[in-house]
């Protein structure tokens, strides 16, 4: 299938997803949000690949929302609609648009399988709402992020803040919340947003791919509950996460990919493992 935003393939259990628009810095337009949970979705609910990298092409990773993102919101319809009526109605269909705008970057986060992002050049606004959607953040040495909805007289509103607090310290997001700057990726690195930074976008993927080649060839359940596990550990308190692994465990532990996996690492092969159920519920 083709998109308008993005190039889908899958080699090894490993999907790549690539932002393809760079003559428009990989804007975020009204079809960037529906393709984009569409893809996943199909991905996940398929169990097509273990692992999802998002990468990206040319100058920059994303420059963010596109304003054409907002046409028609206040008119979702397209029917005719009287000037009061538009008025009244504005509010929540503002709403009503951010919450499917918010939609499109959680999927990342409910989807089953890890997912690595790769980023080059500018991850700006909306961009950083995307990366922190995602498992792992990996960049360029001329990588940087901004939140630069703050610039334009904006609050972020599609997931920045809410999962940016639960990765790096408070006092660094409000910082880069009250300023709007620019945090090269070096900097994101030291503050815990970015795991890894690399000299140029060839050496990145390289180096990403590798990583997800190896979450490929683990046992694709229990990768599943790691993430579970981890995205429940932070939303709740340790109590509570200790009582869901071991009923998670009690449920899914399956003692013949322990022990294929036991096997496969004393005989240096590769293990036979089964992948993730499809899912009617995506």
């Amino acid at each position: 299938m083709s998109y308008e935003c993005f190039e889908v393939s899958i080699t090894d259990k490993v999907a790549h997803i690539v932002l393809n628009r760079p003559e428009k810095r990989n804007s975020m337009n009204p079809a960037f949000w529906r393709e984009l949970p569409e893809i996943v979705k199909d991905i996940d609910s398929g169990s097509k690949a273990r692992v999802i990298v998002i990468s990206s092409t040319g100058p920059h990773f994303s420059s963010g929302l596109d304003i054409s993102s907002f046409a028609g919101v206040s008119n979702p319809d397209g029917g005719e609609v009287d000037e009061k009526t538009r008025s009244l109605q504005a509010g929540t269909a503002f709403y009503n648009n951010v919450l499917r705008m918010q939609d499109s970057f959680t999927c990342l986060e409910n989807c089953r399988v890890p997912v690595l992002a790769a980023i080059q050049g500018g991850c700006i606004g909306g961009g950083v709402d995307f990366v922190t959607a995602c498992d792992i953040r990996y960049a360029t040495e001329d990588a940087f992020l901004t939140i630069f909805e703050t610039n334009i007289g904006m609050t972020a509103d599609v997931g920045t803040f809410p999962r940016l607090v639960k990765l790096i310290p408070e006092g660094y997001v409000k910082e880069m919340a009250y300023t709007g700057r620019r945090v090269s990726a070096r900097e994101a690195m030291q503050m815990g947003l970015i795991n890894q930074v690399f000299e140029n976008q060839e050496l990145l993927l390289q180096h990403v791919m590798a990583i997800a080649r190896d979450i490929a060839s683990k046992a694709p359940l229990a990768v599943y509950g790691c993430k579970k596990m981890i995205n429940y550990a932070r939303d709740h308190t340790t109590a509570d996460g200790l009582d869901y692994i071991a009923i998670w465990n009690a449920s899914h532990l399956k003692i013949e990919e322990i022990q294929e996996a036991m096997t496969a690492n004393a005989e240096k092969r590769p293990g036979n493992f089964v992948d993730i159920p499809k899912s009617r519920n995506q």
